[in-house]
This record gives structure tokens, C-alpha cells and sequence, in this order.
């Protein structure tokens, strides 16, 4: 099993000490219940994967690591065949000493459009929710953050990122944890927190609001990414059973309609400060990830729509505040 005593260590003094009288139970209830039918070939592929100090690590620009001098064909060999046992990789893209996971979201793509708009994540200590892989997560130690957690309570999500963390040194300076963002306490320590792909899988995107502002400290920032309909301050679209092939969607606002959410719940200084159609070429199959993809989810005589006929994706991001 994962271990997280390093991360315990790591936050028993300081503002996310408090956070230590809940989670340890809830991780070993999580310990105690995760048995998914590919756990010990995920366990496995973590555990034989070598750690590897890189000579050359940028998560700056990329989540990119190299070698010198360059690893064997027999290491790259063994590093790819881990790798290949945690697909479907969905968040990305890696450059892992020369192998090349290309993911089924260009998840760089997004943060370009993100990291303009937001306070320097230099120094700050950063909650992501819904992190998949922790892709963003590297991309904010890159950006200077002090630490970033990210939570996700997909099981394959946390074998993902800790094989990744091994091929970057064993970095302690992010960490994922299988939690769902309803289990965490009104923590009120991190200075940016991400929800990025997760609100429109909220049964209450309200409720959902405010366990993000509960983890914010005063003056602390919400970055919110999510699907958005054209509309007005009034237009929500409540999809039926699938929306793009999805079965978990339960409320689409506009951006308008999103920004009065937000002043509901007591943001301040909300800002729209992108918004763009999602691609085929953004969101789509690759060798790491074989199955259906976004292509497959849109009216193939109109990708201005899903295949059920609703709109198609469009993202916004949106930036606000806590008082």
C-alpha cells in the first residue's frame, strides 16, 4: 500500500496541523477498503518502479525530466512497461527520460490559459481538487508554490502519481490523497485552491462551492475551471441521463449564471478571465489512453454539439476570492 507518513510529518506543524485529527483514520479506512480488481498490478508497477534523481527537471514549462548520462535501453524498457500498466493516462502530457506519455488531455494546453490570470503561486500552499494524476499539480511547484495537495478519490489516480514522483526524485513537495473534497474539514489553510473538472459531477454545485471556500484562508483564491453553456446570467442546462457520453453531469450554467453562484456563496472580486470551446484536438485518443474520447462524444455532423444534442464543451475559467 501507499504510504502517507511523509506527508503526516510534513504538515504536523503548521497551518494544516489540525487536519491530522481526521485524516489519518479516513486514510486507512481508504487503506482498508480499496480493492479494485487492478490494484496489485498498479501496487506492483509503483513498487518496481527505480527512483531516479533526474540531472534535468522542468516542471516549469513541462513536466519534463533527463538523464545524464541517459538511461539503457533495458531501464527505459522496464520504466515503459510500468508506466503502460497504470493506463488509461488521461492528464498530461510526461517526458519522462526520453519516454512520452501523451495523455488523453492536453492538460498543458489549460494551464497556459490559466496560469496569466492568477496570483503567483510562489510560496503559497495550494489545495487541487479533483487532480487526476497530479499533472497541475507539478506544473504548481514549477510555478514556486511552498506545497501543493491534491485530492482524488479515483484509486488509479494515486498509483499514477506516485510512479511519477519516483521518476522525479521522490519530490515531497506535492502530494495526492484519495479523499473526495466532501470528506475534508473546513480546513481554512490554503492560500489558492484549483476545482478544475469537477463541478459540473456535483450533485449540488452550490454546496460544492462553499466546501472550496471552507478550505481557503481569508483573502485566499479560487481558481474554478468547468463546463459552461452560452447563455445569459439565467441559463443552466440540466442534461438528461449522458451529456457528451457522460453520466455523471448534473448542472451546466453559463459563465453569467456561474458568477452569480459564486456571489452567493460570498466570493468577491470574480472575474471570467477565459472561456473557450474544448477540441478534438485537446481531448482525444492516444496510444495511453485507447478507449472513446471526445470525437466520439460530438454529433459527427456537427461538432457544435454532443452527440444527445446538447452544446458542446465549452470551458471557462474563473478566478474570485474569499473576504
Amino acid at each position: 500500500m501507499i504510504e502517507f507518513g511523509d506527508f503526516y510529518r510534513q504538515i504536523a506543524v503548521g497551518p494544516l496541523s489540525h487536519w491530522l485529527e481526521t485524516l489519518p483514520a479516513q486514510i486507512a479506512s481508504w487503506q482498508k477498503d480499496a480493492r479494485h480488481g487492478q490494484l496489485k498490478q498498479w501496487l506492483n508497477a509503483v513498487e518496481y518502479m527505480p527512483t531516479i534523481v533526474p540531472e534535468h527537471l522542468d516542471l516549469l514549462h513541462s513536466v519534463t525530466t533527463e538523464a545524464s548520462p541517459g538511461l539503457s535501453d533495458g531501464q527505459l524498457l522496464g520504466i515503459t512497461t510500468h508506466l503502460r500498466a497504470l493506463m488509461p493516462w488521461r492528464k498530461g502530457p510526461y517526458h519522462l527520460y526520453g519516454i512520452h506519455i501523451d495523455t488523453e488531455w492536453r492538460s498543458d494546453w489549460k494551464w497556459d490559459r490559466v496560469i496569466p490570470h492568477i496570483s503567483p503561486l510562489k510560496g503559497r500552499t495550494i489545495l487541487d481538487v479533483g487532480c487526476g494524476s497530479g499533472y497541475h499539480m507539478w506544473r504548481m511547484i514549477g510555478a514556486g508554490a511552498h506545497l501543493a495537495v491534491g485530492i482524488d478519490p479515483t484509486q488509479l489516480f494515486l498509483y499514477q502519481f506516485e510512479a511519477v514522483r519516483k521518476l522525479l526524485g521522490g519530490d515531497q513537495r506535492a502530494h495526492l490523497l484519495p479523499l473526495g473534497i466532501e470528506q475534508l474539514p473546513e480546513l481554512k489553510a490554503f492560500d489558492t485552491v484549483f476545482s478544475m473538472g469537477v463541478l459540473y459531477h456535483r450533485r449540488s454545485p452550490l454546496d460544492h462551492l462553499y466546501q472550496l471556500k471552507n478550505q481557503l484562508v481569508s483573502e485566499g483564491e479560487l481558481v474554478l475551471e468547468t463546463i459552461v453553456i452560452p447563455g445569459d446570467e439565467h441559463q443552466v442546462l440540466v442534461p438528461g441521463d449522458r451529456y457528451a457520453q457522460m453520466r455523471n453531469v448534473y448542472f451546466i450554467p453559463s459563465a453569467k449564471a456561474l458568477v452569480n453562484w459564486l456571489e452567493k456563496c460570498g466570493f468577491v472580486d470574480i472575474r471570467i478571465v477565459d472561456s473557450c470551446t474544448t477540441t478534438i484536438e485537446e481531448q482525444r485518443r492516444t496510444d495511453w489512453m485507447t478507449s472513446e474520447s471526445l470525437a466520439e462524444f460530438l454529433d459527427p455532423q456537427d461538432h457544435n454539439k454532443t452527440i444527445e444534442g446538447y452544446p458542446a464543451p465549452i470551458r471557462a475559467v474563473i478566478v474570485a476570492k474569499k473576504p
